[in-house]
């Protein structure tokens, strides 16, 4: 049941991380697009925006799916735990804990989901397992 367990958040997650790069790069599911996620990026004083913007929805769609399918754990691990790291350092760290008030609870719950999973590994119901 374990390796269930360990697909279905996988699976979760990942895919909503990813959903989160195709926001910022096509503006798939209310999201701005490169050019709006750039624009803002640039006005909290991330420059050059546009770049970031291309870089982090990047990050995001590929950390996303590589997680969601177990495939280089690790690596999309740190791509999901640099991410969030970069949200609470520019923009959720300063407004405290909570999510109710913007802050960072959401970026640590997902920090600590990406590192968990990687520590315990993909489990069976994964690429890795499949191919490995």
């Amino acid at each position: 049941m374990m390796d269930l367990g360990l697909f279905l958040i996988r699976l979760v997650i990942g895919l909503t991380f990813a959903a989160h790069g195709t926001q910022k790069l096509f503006g798939w599911f209310g999201g701005h697009g490169i050019a709006g996620t750039g624009g803002w990026f640039e006005s909290i004083g991330m420059k050059p925006g546009k770049t970031l913007a291309l870089t982090a929805g990047l990050a995001e769609l590929a950390g996303g799916l590589l997680f969601a399918s177990g495939l280089f754990l690790w690596f999309a691990a740190a791509l999901i735990i640099g991410s969030m790291l970069v949200a609470i350092i520019k923009v959720h760290g300063q407004n405290g804990y909570w999510v109710t008030q913007n802050g960072y609870e959401y970026n640590m719950a997902l920090i600590v989901i990406a590192l968990g999973v990687a520590l315990i590994g993909a489990g069976d119901y994964s690429l890795a397992a499949l191919i490995g």
